[in-house]
C-alpha cells in the first residue's frame, strides 16, 4: 500500500534558550535555520532570542526565511524575543504549545533542557494517543537523546507501550539530516491510536 503524501510547509523547532549554551549546539541550531531558509519552509519556534532558539531564528530570518515566535508575555523580558521576527504573545506555556503545533506540519527537536523535553515528550504523547500523524525528528549530537531512547526501549521491554511506538519518531546525528528525515516519514502510520 502506498504512503500518503505529505505537505511541508512549516517545521516547529524545539530547543534551548539558555544563553551558556554550548557554541557548537548554537552553531548547529543555526545551520538549520540557514537550512530551512534555503528550502522554503517556514520556521515556527518558542519566540526567544536567545540560546539555541534565537541562533536558530535569527539565521533562517537573515537568510531571507519565514519565521514565526510564539512566546508567553511571561517570558518576553526572559527570553527576549526578537523585534524583526513576527512573534505572536500569548498568555500561557499551554495557549504556546498549542499554537506551535497548529501551526506546524512536523518537528526537530534539539538538544535543550527541562522545556524542551516536556515539550518532546508532549508531542510524542499526543502521537501515542494518535492525535497527530505529523514526524518528529530528534537531532542527537554526541548522543545527547541517547539515554530517553533507553527509557523508551525499558518501557517498550515492560510492555509499557507496544514495539510500533518507535516508528513514531526518528534520530538523526548530523544537523542536515533533519529536513530529509522529515520528508521521508511515512504519512500514513498510525492514523488511529496505536496498542491498548
Amino acid at each position: 500500500m502506498p504512503t500518503l503524501s505529505r505537505r511541508l510547509d512549516s517545521v516547529c523547532v524545539y530547543c534551548g534558550s539558555s544563553p551558556q549554551a554550548d557554541p557548537v549546539l548554537l552553531d548547529a541550531a543555526a545551520a538549520l535555520g540557514l537550512r530551512l531558509a534555503g528550502e522554503g519552509l517556514r520556521l515556527v519556534y518558542g519566540g526567544g532570542g536567545v540560546g539555541l532558539m534565537g541562533a536558530c531564528a535569527r539565521a533562517s530570518h537573515d537568510a531571507g526565511g519565514r519565521v514565526l515566535g510564539v512566546i508567553p508575555h511571561f517570558l518576553t523580558a526572559h527570553e527576549h524575543p526578537l523585534g524583526d521576527i513576527e512573534t505572536v504573545v500569548v498568555t500561557s506555556m499551554h495557549e504556546r504549545k498549542m499554537r506551535m503545533f497548529e501551526e506546524a506540519d512536523a518537528f526537530a527537536v534539539l538538544p535543550g533542557g527541562i522545556g524542551t523535553l516536556e515539550e518532546a515528550i508532549e508531542l510524542l504523547s499526543w502521537r501515542r494517543l494518535g492525535l497527530h500523524v505529523k514526524p518528529i525528528v530528534f537531532y542527537n549530537p554526541g548522543g545527547f537523546w541517547s539515554q530517553l531512547f533507553d527509557l523508551f526501549s525499558q518501557m517498550t521491554d515492560r510492555a509499557l507501550i507496544p514495539p510500533e511506538f518507535a516508528a513514531c519518531w526518528r534520530a538523526v546525528d548530523d544537523i542536515a539530516g533533519i529536513i530529509p528525515t522529515l520528508r521521508e516519514m511515512p504519512a500514513d502510520v498510525f492514523t488511529t491510536p496505536i496498542g491498548p
